[in-house]
């Protein structure tokens, strides 16, 4: 197999090929720029979603073949409860498009997540963020750096808020009461609504905002919207865990990431985990 240096290259030049074929169709110079938007258990998919899965996957497959690697992507997951048995111990996970609405919508809050797992946690990640023209990569133990056209520079995070000041980005649509009652009940109050997830953890990596939450209700966020965007926060000294405290695990043949989950530049965490259990235990149940 190649060293993982080796291919985070091949994964980041295939980010920004991807980057600019979602953009193509977002400014509609595309051959097809009709988006031939579709319904997937009530979720959004258009036709770029499926270029730019297909795009990655031949081109990762291509460069890696299936020898070493296993493959999920959003596009193309179907359950593999019947495939359990051999469960590769290296697997990408592949989100196309994290943030369909916003695509369609306009916001320019799109992302492209790329996550190679190793067993069940991350080891290489690359987000992309094809409107503000950067790449965030990291592989375990090598820090995070953020791309634009003109090159690669280290992100470290840094902060030293009291709790009160920090501020939460937060979904313009996914929200349900039990995530609005947290939220209104946390210690800090600002909010900053960013679409797709890999947006909103790089707003707390340009420092833009502290503190994302998630919650699961009747659905949870996959394996592909979190697994990216985990490395690159934690490898820039920022944290990512359940309530509790305990890491996320990815590619266990269940592709929800149920539960709390808090992700932080590092500060206050371990407090706005305890504070956010307190929270929903108090919460009155209808």
């Amino acid at each position: 197999m190649k060293d993982l240096q080796e291919i985070l290259a091949i994964a980041r030049q295939v980010s920004w090929d991807a980057a600019d074929i979602l953009r193509s169709y977002y400014h509609g110079s595309a051959k097809d720029s009709s988006l031939n938007v579709q319904y997937q258990q009530n979720e959004p998919v258009t036709v770029a979603d499926v270029a730019v899965s297909q795009y990655i996957l031949d081109q990762l497959q291509a460069a890696l073949g299936h020898e070493d690697f296993g493959y999920i992507s959003e596009e193309t997951y179907k359950s593999r409860n019947d495939a359990q048995a051999d469960n590769p111990s290296w697997v990408w996970i592949i989100d196309p498009l994290d943030g369909t609405r916003d695509f369609i919508d306009k916001t320019g809050e799109y992302a492209i997540h790329i996550a190679l797992v190793k067993e069940t946690r991350p080891v290489l990640a690359v987000v992309a963020v094809p409107e503000a023209e950067k790449l965030y990569y990291a592989t375990k133990g090598t820090g995070t750096f953020v791309e634009t056209r003109d090159g690669s520079i280290p992100l470290r995070l840094s902060s030293s808020k009291p709790i009160e000041d920090l501020t939460l980005v937060v979904s313009r649509s996914h929200r349900n009461e039990r995530l609005n009652y947290l939220l209104e009940n946390l210690p800090c109050q600002k909010q900053k609504a960013v679409g797709s997830i890999g947006c909103k953890i790089a707003t707390i990596l340009e420092q833009q905002a502290d503190v994302y939450i998630s919650l699961s209700g009747k659905s949870a966020p996959k394996d592909w919207d979190i697994a990216a965007p985990e490395l690159i926060l934690t490898e820039a000294g920022g944290k990512f865990t359940h309530f509790d405290g305990s890491l996320l695990q990815y590619n266990t043949g269940d592709i929800n990431q149920w539960g709390g989950l808090l992700a932080s530049n590092g500060q206050h965490h371990e407090l706005l985990c305890q504070e956010a259990e307190k929270v929903l235990a108090q919460l009155p149940h209808g």
